[in-house]
């Protein structure tokens, strides 16, 4: 994450919504939930879930050199290889 309560840490995306711009990412931006009883006798309780992010406020991690960094391609043999912007190594 690039900012907000949960800045510089690292983790998986679980969901994308391409249509609104937002990640959903594992253990960050959580949120409680409170759930009501269903059935009599049964307890109320407070749920920890993540919320979805907007996608500009998180960065990609390079495998190679581990750092934050932006994507690039370059063009082999007609096929198009994602890179890291900064060790220019494939991702």
């Amino acid at each position: 994450m690039l900012g907000g309560k949960d800045k510089g840490k690292k983790a998986k995306v679980i969901l994308v919504f391409p249509e609104r711009d937002k990640v959903v990412v594992e253990g960050l931006n959580l949120i409680k939930k409170h759930l009501k009883a269903r059935k009599q006798g049964q307890k109320g309780q407070i749920v920890s879930k993540e919320r979805a992010v907007n996608v500009s406020a998180v960065a990609l991690v390079c495998k190679s050199c581990g750092k934050q960094t932006r994507v690039g391609f370059k063009i082999e043999n007609d096929n198009k290889i994602r890179i890291c912007k900064k060790c220019k190594a494939e991702t």
